[in-house]
């Protein structure tokens, strides 16, 4: 791909999940720098700060769990920061990520610690949840990252991988969160070194916002400062309501039992409700 193409193109909106190469989180180049982005603690842009995530896992114990030693599936682990601080707790944690450097990096910090912790490689959607779990979590808005098809097949799975009174735990993103992320205006930027390349390259982040189908998407533009090749990453977020997460839990076998503005439990801006679901 080339400038021309990019000029073309530039001003008209990709359909959902239809345009250039994915956000490339099984590549190795590209989850090592994640891994960088994830271990941050000058921005909630990847994984969360460790003040907040501390935060995340008091509540989950408190509101949740009821601080009883239970059995989790962290699913979009990441380098598994939930999953070591709840195995800390004395809580028995899998985690399952698509990125290979976060993936290395939980299994050598729960040896480190020797905790019970277990982390496979893998894609959510296609992964065998191997056991029954009293908590299954899928954190950060992810779901709203999948087709519907995907979203359904992944909601069912987390429910039949559900332990007899065991609870789904959803961090979304708000539907206002989602419009807004796709009203942004595009950004250029001069990049030494990134995460889409090592290498000096301009990159921009374009967003639009599909009000008839209630998505948002967008592309990451990245032309190397060396050669003008123009690399295409491709995203897509679905907006749902309240109303039509609860409808879309319950299509898929699960019932919503509580709701909270936030995984801290308090109202904030960050736009990322909460919802607990059992099996209905």
């Amino acid at each position: 791909m080339n400038l021309t193409d990019l000029i073309a193109r530039f001003d008209t909106p990709p359909e959902p999940w239809s345009e250039g190469r994915t956000i490339p989180w099984d590549d190795a180049a590209f989850s090592a720098r994640m891994l960088e982005a994830h271990l941050s603690q000058a921005h909630d842009g990847a994984s969360r700060r460790e003040t907040l995530i501390n935060e995340h896992v008091a509540f989950i114990e408190r509101e949740v769990l009821g601080k009883s030693p239970a059995r989790i599936l962290d699913l979009g682990c990441g380098p598994g920061l939930y999953c070591l601080r709840l195995a800390e707790h004395s809580h028995d944690c899998t985690g399952i990520d698509f990125g290979p450097a976060s993936i290395d990096y939980a299994r050598a910090e729960a040896s480190k610690r020797g905790l019970s912790c277990r982390f496979e490689l893998g894609d959510i959607r296609s992964a065998p949840f191997e056991g029954a779990f009293d908590l299954v979590m899928l954190l950060y808005g992810e779901l709203n990252l999948f087709p519907p098809s995907d979203t359904d097949a992944l909601l069912q799975s987390c429910r039949d991988a559900l332990a007899p009174g065991g609870r789904l735990l959803l961090e979304v993103h708000s539907h206002d969160l989602t419009k807004r992320t796709g009203e942004r205006a595009p950004r250029w930027s001069v990049v030494q070194s990134g995460l889409f390349s090592d290498q000096p390259h301009l990159r921009c982040d374009q967003s639009f916002w599909l009000e008839e189908s209630q998505h948002a998407v967008g592309r990451h533009w990245i032309v190397d400062a060396a050669t003008s090749e123009v690399g295409l990453y491709g995203w897509t977020q679905k907006a749902y309501s309240n109303a039509e997460y609860e409808a879309l839990c319950a299509r898929n076998g699960l019932r919503i039992e509580a709701r909270y503005p936030s995984l801290t439990g308090k109202q904030d801006d960050a736009g990322f409700p909460v919802f607990v679901a059992t099996r209905a």
